[in-house]
């Protein structure tokens, strides 16, 4: 039986596709300032600059020795356009958040919706495991709610973000607070199921600590994994003898 389930965000929970086509005239309606005039960066050299300050600061971070580092996104922002810095925490927040709608488009997997209202019925815990940033709460909440859902259905205790912790997977702590959260509840990890994408971000990590998982993948037959219609039955039928 499977008493608590964990999931990754992107890929997972939330479908990743392509930047919209008008990506940069949003962009600059996005920046255009009040007197009308350009911002000074395009989307692209922005992007650029942001990737050049997040290897800085994560290779700042592994001198420290945090070995999977994560960067705070509002700050990797503010150095690279320091007018950001002028806006309220509420203001930046809105902007980062329109500013990743840019980047890709992101929608509630196939099947989520329906397996995540299941197993909400059948009183199972529900937690999550995300490389993320601030913004990626706001799309969770976007997405759950086009299904009749919220973040509500997620114990608060049995969340890791990652943007929060200043660590991402696979770094081991990761999964090691989750499983101090199951132990408090009398959950072992022989009931409880990670469900990712990622072999080497989700799936090897929590194998390797104990986890059972289910790869969000089309997996070879016999191997626990597949999509979430495939999960959904494996749910109904309670059918986790293999996994």
């Amino acid at each position: 039986m499977i008493r608590a389930f964990v999931f990754d965000i992107y890929n997972t929970l939330l479908e990743v596709g392509p930047a919209p086509l008008d990506s940069e005239a949003r962009w600059l309606r996005l920046c255009q300032g009040p007197g009308g005039e350009s911002p000074v960066l395009s989307l692209a050299e922005f992007d650029a600059k942001c990737r050049e300050a997040i290897g800085s600061a994560r290779a700042i971070a592994k001198g420290r020795g945090i070995q999977f580092p994560e960067v705070s996104w509002p700050n990797i922002t503010r150095a690279v356009f320091p007018a950001l810095g002028l806006l309220s925490p509420d203001l930046l927040d809105d902007f980062l958040y329109e500013h990743a709608q840019l980047e890709r488009t992101v929608r509630l997997m196939a099947g989520a919706g329906e397996a995540l209202a299941e197993l909400r019925r059948r009183g199972a815990v529900l937690g999550l495991c995300s490389n993320s940033q601030p913004y990626t709460l706001r799309e969770l909440t976007g997405a759950l709610a086009q299904a009749g859902l919220s973040t509500s259905i997620f114990d608060p205790q049995l969340c890791f973000y990652s943007f929060r912790a200043g660590f991402s997977k696979p770094d081991p702590k990761a999964l090691g607070l989750l499983e101090h959260e199951l132990a408090a509840r009398q959950v072992p990890l022989a009931e409880a199921l990670f469900v990712g994408d990622s072999l080497d971000n989700d799936i090897r990590p929590a194998q390797s600590q104990g986890w059972r998982t289910w790869q969000l993948a089309a997996v070879p037959e016999g191997t626990p994994g597949g999509d979430w219609f495939r999960l959904l039955e494996r749910v109904r039928a309670e059918d986790w003898g293999r996994i």
